[in-house]
């Protein structure tokens, strides 16, 4: 049996994106809805919430000190000594209704990123070191959880609202994608795939909006375990602490009507567990 701990009520509309910091020991997630992320450091039990004034689909950590963001407007850099936001390019600016979601570093550096908003219109893009932008990706509807194997050959990415989580063949050297198919369909369930992260294992853990579980797939796709969890929405997960043996979780309450939030307190909040398995550190962005 499974102990979930209730680690941070933090009541957020769409808490997503959670990434540990290795050199701070801290652990930063998102508020997409609210325009700003959290930081949470385990062993002082400090909190810090930042405004940022846009919508924050996805951030991670740069080599040379930072943070790099996909947002509503595109990819930019981040500056948390003076709050200060540096845009680099929106490769979907004519698109309005779009904006990005969910993404990763892979580990030569390169940030990946995908947006939602557009119907089955939308894509998943490379940011480069040389602060460059690729479309790597089309035809998908809401971008979500992305990650790579520990021996970097495949890439694995979720597109929530068929409810399936893709794999390609990846080449690390060229940041090249091919052989698309499906790894995991779970449309025949409750919910569908949201975020994602792979353990040392090779197993892949995604959290089930709207299924109150947390999913684990083996290399070859198979459902190996699912965990419940005391919230409908969970959003996105990532190991942390010091042994990357502890699994965070983010959760959203943006889909309960405001006069039923009562019933159902946690809903927002950060929670997490020991699964018995180790993460692996994320890598940092070379731009």
């Amino acid at each position: 049996m499974v102990e979930i701990q209730h680690v941070f009520q933090s009541q957020d509309e769409l808490g997503e994106g959670p990434i540990w910091n290795t050199l701070e020991k801290r652990l930063y997630w998102l508020d997409i809805e609210n325009c700003c992320y959290h930081t949470y450091q385990p062993s002082r039990g400090t909190h810090e919430i930042v405004e940022v004034g846009e919508k924050i689909g996805v951030l991670a950590f740069r080599e040379k000190g930072g943070i790099v963001m996909a947002t509503e407007h595109g990819f930019a850099l981040w500056d948390p000594s003076n709050k200060k936001i540096e845009h680099l390019g929106d490769p979907e600016a004519e698109k309005p209704q779009s904006r990005f979601n969910d993404g990763a570093v892979d580990r030569r550096g390169r940030f990946w990123a995908g947006t939602l908003g557009d119907p089955y219109q939308n894509s998943l893009y490379r940011l480069d070191a040389d602060l460059t932008i690729h479309k790597m990706e089309t035809g998908i509807d809401i971008s979500n959880g992305i990650g790579w194997s520990p021996d970097n050959k495949t890439m694995y990415f979720t597109d929530s609202t068929p409810a399936v989580i893709y794999a390609y063949d990846f080449d690390l050297d060229t940041g090249s994608l091919a052989n698309r198919r499906v790894f995991a369909d779970s449309s025949d369930r409750q919910g569908v795939p949201d975020g994602l992260t792979i353990d040392a294992e090779g197993f892949i853990w995604s959290a089930r909006w709207g299924g109150w579980c947390l999913d684990r797939y083996d290399p070859t796709g198979k459902l190996e375990r699912s965990i419940s969890v005391p919230v409908e929405c969970p959003t996105s997960v990532m190991f942390g602490n010091d042994e990357l043996d502890s699994l965070y979780f983010t959760s959203a309450r943006m889909e309960i009507p405001f006069e039923k939030r009562s019933q159902y307190p946690q809903a927002g909040d950060l929670f997490c567990f020991t699964p018995g398995v180790k993460g692996i550190a994320e890598p940092m962005f070379a731009g």
